[in-house]
């Protein structure tokens, strides 16, 4: 992810909330701190997809202000 990030390309990594230090330090170590996180809530596994789904149409606003913000 870090590679695609940096040669240019819309970039965003999704994460659930109770991972998001860890996103944020691995994109540090790999040289893309900046890398767009889109956070959802924890956990992921073991929940209906009715749930996975509302998650990702909850999420859909981060990913629009991430696409917007490349775009600028």
């Amino acid at each position: 992810m870090a590679d695609l990030r940096r040669r240019g390309p819309a970039t965003a990594v999704v994460c659930s909330d109770a991972f998001l230090g860890l996103a944020r330090n691995q994109a540090k170590v790999f040289g893309v701190p900046e890398m767009p996180l889109i956070v959802i809530p924890h956990p992921l596994g073991g929940v209906p997809m009715t749930e996975i789904k509302a998650r990702a149409e909850g999420a859909l606003p981060q990913l629009l202000d991430q696409l917007r913000e490349y775009l600028r």
